[in-house]
């Protein structure tokens, strides 16, 4: 046998995992444990198998549709679930496959395998230690992900052994500190056996290392923290909170803020990661790096610290995130477009330059107030412009580099975002139609045909919002058919760590890590060009953390670890930003009105949402959690 055994994982390898079903059939149709962890080749196809059932939240993750979800998902996207972005025309709303419970469980089961075949094989100790870090690590995650989902969930550490007697194979939950302990655990177990890194950069990015297990117990010591912190904002009550088996203590909210500090400054004062480019000559320059840095995070190995990789064209190995979200303007021959809607609140987060440290709410009136109210108004006075994008002068380049606003140019092409024509008698064209004066036809959505622009006209194409998604998006690619996109997703970056450290300072009151924190925050905002320092605030870590991190799956678990999903979502509607042609004056020019988005349903949040329901406890004995 091979004495060296070398684990590269590469992409190509995770078409094994397609099926992942190496050890799940009756020993007479299956490849038996003891053979495959017994070859070198067989290590390594059965890793990199645990390698793709990994709860990524990344670019084929669809909540109602599970992991790894490819086909006709209607790329309902996380996003969608919380402040940041509706869907073109779904209304479905939080809802959730909850597959991660036998999925995970089936995932734990399989790394168990791999942790008892360790000792066994004929490799180094040094290669033993990597393997069992992998493992650790995946574990960590694992049961991470089980954490947000379910509160506290019976830990198995070891495979049982079958049996007839179902009742002795049953296994409690244990509480939700517990369970979060136990995370953290992995990750420390992760942490002193991997690698700082592999033989190369692509391997070293898309394997476990010593960083990632660190950047992994950052966000789950913070998302342990804040649950501590907050739970009392959202209290349940029943069998399961009075058991511990859903609920945190205030008072240990700090022990595990700690444990978000320390892992984040090992990652910080390892010397081995930086932002990407993050002295910018200008807006322009910070925003095309923003951008490059989320269509290739390859070009950024000083800033990502774990990604999920696509190498090839074709299931599954490609995705479709490019078909689902380019603008129906450019979306060639894929069927569906312009799925992902940003939403006015989320536009409104970002600062304009000019008045650095305080979120900038697009401003539509002479009389500067912002409001909601339902459609144009002829009587209010409203800010005039000769070109739609004028309005965003001044934004964070990262608004540049994440969203596609009216009139924005992406292909060589400009983006025709347009919601009504006002006649120059005052009255409205917001239904498809055309209005000719003075010798000039006007068009309702700015131009004739369907396919010449990209909103609101109805279509489940078009945007309804106002904005369309830039970010992760290709701008050399034209998708025409199924898995076409091979753009690679950053799980974990350096950006994120920095945030985390910064959040969990602030919520602990550690004032002797401030003038570290501060400056770590404003390190991300002077990549995107921002000159002024701003100062530590819970407020101004949480502005930024909404518009650095968005899209990238992480706002709505923010909303649920702070206890915020409920009161945000009261009867809430989403909001829209509509550019109408104003014809009432000497010349044409653009108004704006915010508005609830048409055909919107209201979203109410209720209590129980804060976990999921536990599948399956009428067999398995488990307590249910709290108003399921």
């Amino acid at each position: 046998m091979q004495k060296k055994l070398i684990l590269y994982i590469t992409i190509s390898l995770l078409i094994l995992s397609s099926c992942s079903k190496l050890l799940d059939i009756e020993p007479r149709n299956k490849i038996q444990a003891g053979v495959v962890l017994s070859d070198p080749n067989g290590v390594r196809s059965f890793l990199a198998d645990l390698y793709y059932q990994a709860p990524i939240e990344d670019l084929v993750y669809f909540p109602r549709a599970g992991f790894n979800a490819r086909g006709n998902t209607g790329s309902l996207s996380l996003s969608q679930y919380g402040m940041e972005a509706i869907h073109s025309e779904w209304p479905n709303w939080n809802e959730w496959a909850g597959d991660w419970w036998t999925k995970g469980y089936k995932l734990n089961r399989s790394i168990n395998i791999l942790i008892d075949a360790v000792p066994t094989l004929d490799i180094s100790d040094e290669e033993k230690n990597n393997l069992l870090g992998e493992a650790h690590f995946l574990k960590a995650y694992t049961y991470f992900e089980l954490a947000k989902r379910y509160g506290g969930v019976p830990i198995l550490d070891k495979n049982q052994s079958y049996t007839t007697d179902f009742e002795s194979l049953k296994v409690p939950r244990n509480t939700e500190k517990e369970t979060w302990d136990y995370v953290l655990s992995e990750c420390d177990k992760a942490v002193a056996n991997l690698p700082e890194g592999y033989a190369s950069q692509d391997e070293t990015k898309r394997r476990a290392t010593k960083w990632a297990a660190y950047a992994l117990k950052s966000r789950a010591a913070l998302f342990a923290a804040s649950l501590c912190k907050y739970w009392d904002k959202a209290p349940l009550s029943g069998e399961a909170v009075t058991k511990k088996l859903v609920g945190m203590s205030a008072s240990d909210a700090n022990t595990y803020y700690n444990a978000c500090i320390e892992a984040s400054e090992a990652i910080i004062n390892s010397g081995k990661f930086s932002l990407y480019k993050p002295d910018p000559a200008n807006p322009a320059e910070a925003a095309k790096n923003f951008q490059a840095l989320f269509t290739d995070p390859n070009v950024a190995p000083m800033e990502v610290i774990f990604l999920k990789g696509y190498g090839k064209i074709g299931e599954p190995l490609g995705h479709d995130y490019d078909g689902w979200n380019n603008p129906n303007q450019i979306g060639g021959s894929f069927p569906y477009r312009g799925r992902t809607n940003p939403i006015l609140e989320f536009v409104d987060q970002y600062e304009d330059y000019g008045n650095p440290g305080h979120a900038a709410p697009i401003i539509t009136t002479i009389d500067g107030k912002v409001s909601d109210n339902d459609g144009f108004n002829p009587t209010t006075n409203y800010l005039e412009f000769d070109h739609p994008e004028d309005i965003f002068a001044d934004k964070d380049a990262r608004f540049f580099s994440t969203i596609i606003y009216p009139d924005a140019i992406w292909k060589s092409t400009k983006i025709i975002i347009q919601g009504g024509v006002i006649r120059h008698d005052g009255t409205l064209m917001d239904s498809r139609g055309s209005y000719e004066y003075k010798g000039t036809t006007y068009y309702t959505y700015g131009k004739e045909q369907t396919n010449q622009y990209s909103g609101f006209d109805g279509s489940a194409n078009d945007t309804r919002t106002g904005f369309l998604l830039r970010k992760f998006l290709n701008e050399s690619w034209e998708i025409n058919a199924w898995l076409q996109s091979t753009t690679d997703f950053a799980d974990m970056r350096y950006a994120e760590v920095l945030l985390n450290y910064a959040e969990a300072v602030v919520e602990s009151g550690n004032a002797t890590k401030n003038t570290e924190a501060a400056a770590l925050l404003n390190s991300i905002r002077f990549r995107a060009a921002h000159t002024t320092t701003i100062p530590l605030t819970l407020d101004n870590v949480l502005r930024e953390r909404k518009v650095e991190l968005s899209f990238e799956n992480k706002e709505y678990w923010d909303l649920i670890r702070r206890r915020t999903f409920h009161t945000i979502f009261k009867n809430k509607i989403k909001t829209a930003l509509v550019p109408m042609l104003d014809l009432r004056g000497d010349s044409p020019k653009y108004i704006f009105v915010r508005k609830k988005v048409a055909g919107a349903n209201p979203n109410t949040a209720q209590l129980r949402d804060y976990y999921r329901s536990i599948p399956g406890t009428a067999g398995n004995g488990l307590i249910q959690n709290p108003e399921y």
